[in-house]
């Protein structure tokens, strides 16, 4: 989706070179380049704010100044527009796919976008701003290293913004971008950008956000989106897109606690590799290396490392999000749902296990009710034990009257699993901290959770 002009390795054929040597160095080029985009950090956020606060333009606009629109998807946004009787292209429409979301002008899916400049690849998702569309945020934000707040600038600081910060330090999304959107409004107003970014300081004291940045911006216009806005001169910090491309996201993975989920025992049973036995999985955090001692969960069974490869690719180590095969010096029996750990930093493993859930289903959540339980790759059973208290997400007050836990609501409670899990505190490490809820008998996901330290 890069257009050519936003390649540096695009190359011209000059004077005096031949055809044979022109196209030797074009495919050379070429492999490059792939090699290149595949190469590229991946950063994936989120928006989120209130009903009309310019979310998808937003993100219309970043597509549309950073040319990652194609022409055939241009020419059909154009048309789309014209058809609603809009004098300009309305770049809402890139992301509001559901008709229901063009007719009312508003955003109720999560919509996932796909976007890279030469600097990184972006993966965004864009997330509903009405209170009943609470856990279709809660899944586009699952997986973010940023977050994107919309303040209109002529309301400031409202609930659905509390709503929305709350949740993203919930799901201790390490970067927070506040967009003080619609400064065109305002007559690009700079009191009133530092009114509002004055309010949201003294609201998130009371939350754990690492990393905070402001941007006051016009997305209808493309002030401060991608260029540089000349009505805010005052404005001296970088656009929204230099931050997406400079933001640090080396530190927002856990590497320090080595674990690696097993999904698959690899036995080919093949001339080739008769006794090969290896375990496949994605790590999800720590580093892991050739010759290192680890240990194998439930089995608490030590062995080492004999060689991490990728298909035909070996490797010395292993981070995440890397998906390899391990193979281990012993014969250990190994299955699906099993974890493989460094033997001086075991998680905790245990079968009774405190969180705060987000509830995503319109059947309410059952005290000693029995769910299945999916944590990494391992599945078990769990009955609730009980519900503490249920948040008011938006003055973050914690309810311990109303049990009642219904679609959208968060709540702190008790599970009790049938076999123990080997898990992290979601704060210190999201892939191990979380888990999901699931109705046996329809298999719907009813609950997303985040396991407390």
């Amino acid at each position: 989706m890069i257009e050519d002009q936003k390649l540096p390795w695009k190359t011209e054929k000059k004077k005096g070179i031949s055809n044979q040597t022109y196209l030797k160095e074009k495919k050379d080029m070429s492999e490059f380049s792939s090699k290149a985009y595949l190469d590229m950090q991946l950063l994936r956020f989120t928006t989120a704010g209130s009903v009309d606060d310019g979310k998808s333009t937003l993100i219309g606009r970043l597509l549309f100044d950073s040319k990652s629109i194609f022409q055939d998807q241009l020419d059909a946004l154009e048309l789309a527009s014209v058809m609603r009787g809009n004098e300009n292209i309305d770049l809402s429409l890139l992301t509001d796919g559901l008709r229901a979301e063009r007719e009312q002008g508003i955003t109720i899916d999560v919509a996932y976008r796909y976007f890279a400049t030469p600097k990184r690849k972006f993966i965004i998702a864009d997330t509903p701003g009405h209170i009943q569309y609470t856990r279709n945020m809660v899944t586009g934000a699952s997986t973010a290293n940023a977050a994107i707040i919309l303040i209109d600038a002529r309301n400031g600081v409202i609930e659905q913004t509390y709503r929305h910060s709350y949740i993203a330090s919930l799901l201790q999304i390490p970067h927070l971008i506040v967009c003080i959107n619609k400064m065109d409004l305002v007559n690009y107003n700079q009191a009133t950008y530092e009114k509002i970014k004055a309010d949201y300081l003294e609201f998130c004291k009371k939350l754990e956000i690492r990393d905070l940045y402001f941007v006051p911006m016009s997305a209808l216009n493309g002030d401060n989106v991608v260029d540089r806005s000349t009505n805010m001169d005052w404005f001296e910090d970088k656009t929204l897109l230099e931050l997406l491309e400079t933001m640090s996201i080396e530190k927002d993975e856990n590497l320090i606690d080595p674990r690696f989920p097993v999904q698959y025992v690899v036995r080919p049973q093949s001339d080739k590799f008769h006794d090969y036995r290896g375990y496949a999985g994605r790590v999800a955090s720590g580093f892991f290396k050739q010759g290192q001692e680890v240990m194998v969960l439930p089995a608490m069974l030590k062995s080492k490392i004999e060689k991490i490869h990728s298909f035909e690719t070996e490797f010395s180590e292993a981070m995440p999000p890397m998906s390899v095969n391990m193979t281990l010096a012993d014969d250990i029996d190994i299955s699906r749902g099993d974890m493989i750990v460094a033997v001086d930093n075991l998680p905790v493993i245990q079968q009774d296990i405190e969180l705060m859930i987000c509830w995503l289903n319109e059947k309410p959540l059952q005290l000693n009710g029995k769910y299945s339980v999916k944590h990494t790759s391992r599945d078990v059973k769990c009955i609730i034990k009980s519900i503490d208290f249920k948040i008011d997400v938006n003055t973050q007050q914690q309810d311990y009257e109303d049990k009642n836990i219904r679609m959208n609501d968060i709540a702190k409670i008790q599970i009790k699993t049938t076999k123990p899990l080997f898990f992290d505190s979601y704060k210190k490490n999201r892939q191990t901290g979380s888990l999901i809820l699931i109705d046996e008998a329809t298999n719907v996901t009813v609950g997303a959770g985040m396991i407390l330290g």
